[in-house]
């Protein structure tokens, strides 16, 4: 029993030391709602990482790009980031307008509106797809495959 309680002490102080696995810095991920607060009052870059639940290389490119500290250094300061599930059923509302997925019961993958209106790559959406915008919220690029960090740092560079 005292065994027991010693690991579990022991287990908590490890919780609470600075720099800890818990602390681990992250990407600071906006919905578009959020994004466009961030716009209005502070104009920036804005990197979107269309996603969808089925794709391998969406949960690697979480497991491995996204984790890299250079990489969440380089967007959390230069950058607005926005993560969204292509295939969401919610609506959004961005820059006064309503999105919606109106593809819903139509499609095996419906892809939302919002998704259609930036990610698509001759009229089909891949995921994963990314999307790089300046400040003034005009598309600079678009990418529409797995990028390793490296490759992400020189295209946010």
């Amino acid at each position: 029993m005292i065994q027991k309680l010693c690991s579990i002490v022991a287990f908590s102080f490890f919780l609470c030391i600075p720099g800890s696995a818990q602390e681990k810095e992250s990407v600071e991920w906006l919905s578009f709602e959020q994004l466009e607060d961030s716009l209005v009052r502070r104009p920036k870059k804005v990197f979107i990482d269309f996603y969808t639940d089925w794709c391998t290389y969406c949960r690697k490119m979480d497991k491995v790009v996204f984790t890299k500290p250079e990489v969440i250094d380089l967007l959390n300061k230069q950058y607005y980031a926005v993560r969204f599930n292509a295939e969401t059923e919610s609506a959004i509302t961005f820059g006064g307008q309503a999105f919606i997925n109106d593809q819903l019961g139509t499609f095996r993958s419906p892809i939302h509106q919002i998704t259609q209106l930036l990610a698509l790559r001759n009229g089909k959406f891949t995921a994963p797809t990314l999307v790089v915008l300046d400040e003034e919220f005009k598309v600079t690029a678009r990418y529409f495959e797995y990028i390793d960090s490296k490759g992400l740092l020189s295209i946010l560079k």
